[in-house]
Parts: structure tokens; C-alpha cells; sequence
């Protein structure tokens, strides 16, 4: 008989993060002219909490932000493009045995508090996990979608997607590529109606960023990210992209 006290525990970490970072996300100068009339976008300034964990039978990440901290609620001065933000999400795979399956579930909240409104999307489905022989790891999923907004509640289509990334050395520094992409489809005509400024959204939805990070040390990370997103962010039927600067300190 195995000695217990070899055994692992179930709360025994097999790898953890988190940070606490600065970030400023800066919109394209086209993305401002497409969206003036339909959720106007304006860059911002953003504080970011986060982290994740893996255990023997699965693994958890999250991230919670303040946009625009050290604003009002509404902004006046911005006619509201400013207001104090927040913005959260909590991922996790539940393995299904020793098989690269899992049982995937993600909860994304937004609440914008000079409007009043908010939106959070309930992401219930599967999951694969995969690790290539050159060290990319990849993580794709899908599941059926459920939103709690304002103006709308109920199902919502589907959502597909993964989280994606690659270690790799160069000039003697260490880097990374991370690259997060969502597909939302089949989306209710009701919501897309509803939540959306100006007009009536496709049922098809693009969100996502492609990042490259540098670790000068195990204290610091800095990087930049394309953030992009079409038929998403309340504007219907118009593309978004925008890059991130960020400063990350690294608490584990």
C-alpha cells in the first residue's frame, strides 16, 4: 500500500501566477471615426489584478480591472467616453481524467457606472489542452453561451475560442507570445438589437489580443498587445482594434 503522506493533496498547487499591473490601452485613429456615433471609444488608462493556478485536476486564471480609476463615474468632460469602468474575467478547465478533455467554464463581467449598465457573459462547455514538442501550449474551447444584461437575459449562442502561448529566448532576454481569441455565433436577434448603439449587430462576434512579452526579471514584465474586436464592445457591424502597453509586477 502506498504511504498517504507521498500521496498529493488536492489543494496542492502544481503552478501559480499573479500580477498587478499599469496599463494604457490606445484606440486606432480609425477605430475612433467608426465608433463616434455607435459606443464611442476613448483611450484609457487601466489598473489589472491577476492570476491563476493548476492543481492535479484542474486549473483556474482570472483578471479583474479598473478602467479609468481616478475618474467619476461619469466623466463629463469626455461626455461619458470616460467614465470609471470595470471589467472581470474567471476561466477554468476541470480535466476529465488523464485526457486532454475538460469541462470549461468562464464568467466575463463589465459594468460601466456613469451609465448604469453592465453585461456579463456565462460560458459553459469544453475544453482540450495541448502542449506542443517546441513548447507552444494551446487551449481551444467551446460551449454554449447565457448573457445577464440591462436590456437583455437569457441564452445566447455559442462562444468558441482558445488561449494560446510561446516561451522563446532572443538577445540573451527572455520573451513570450500569448495570443486570447474569442468567436461568439448564433447570437439571440433580441440582444443583438438591444445591446448594441445605433444599430442592430450580426450574430457573429470577433474578440481577442496578440501579445508579446518581455522579462527582463522575475519581477518585472513589460509588453504590448493588438487588441481586437468586430461586432463586439456595444458597436455593431464595425471593426475596433487598439494597442496595450502594459508594466506588470509579479507577486509569484
Amino acid at each position: 500500500m502506498a504511504d498517504e503522506s507521498t500521496q498529493p493533496h488536492p489543494l496542492d498547487r502544481l503552478w501559480s501566477f499573479a500580477n498587478v499591473s499599469v496599463n494604457y490601452l490606445d484606440w486606432s485613429n480609425g477605430t475612433e471615426d467608426r465608433t463616434a456615433s455607435n459606443a464611442a471609444k476613448s483611450d484609457f488608462m487601466f489598473l489589472e489584478i491577476e492570476g491563476g493556478a493548476g492543481f492535479s485536476w484542474g486549473e483556474f486564471y482570472g483578471f479583474f480591472d479598473f478602467e479609468n480609476p481616478t475618474n467619476d463615474q461619469f466623466d463629463e468632460s469626455s461626455g461619458g467616453k470616460d467614465n470609471f469602468r470595470t471589467a472581470g474575467k474567471v476561466t477554468s478547465h476541470i480535466y476529465l481524467g488523464d485526457s486532454p478533455l475538460s469541462i470549461y467554464a468562464h464568467l466575463y463581467d463589465f459594468r460601466d457606472y456613469g451609465y448604469n449598465s453592465r453585461e456579463q457573459d456565462q460560458i459553459l462547455g469544453l475544453g482540450y489542452r495541448t502542449t506542443f514538442d517546441n513548447g507552444l501550449w494551446f487551449k481551444p474551447f467551446i460551449g454554449a453561451a447565457r448573457v445577464q444584461s440591462n436590456s437583455y437575459t437569457g441564452m445566447n449562442g455559442y462562444m468558441a475560442g482558445w488561449v494560446a502561448g510561446y516561451d522563446f529566448t532572443a538577445l540573451n532576454q527572455n520573451f513570450s507570445v500569448t495570443n486570447w481569441h474569442e468567436q461568439t455565433f448564433g447570437r439571440d436577434d433580441e440582444y443583438l438589437e438591444q445591446n448594441y448603439v445605433g444599430d442592430t449587430a450580426g450574430s457573429v462576434g470577433t474578440n481577442g489580443a496578440l501579445s508579446l512579452w518581455w522579462h527582463p526579471s522575475d519581477l518585472i514584465t513589460t509588453g504590448i498587445q493588438y487588441r481586437y474586436s468586430d461586432n463586439k464592445l456595444g458597436t455593431p457591424n464595425d471593426y475596433q482594434n487598439a494597442m496595450i502597453y502594459s508594466v506588470k509586477l509579479n507577486l509569484l
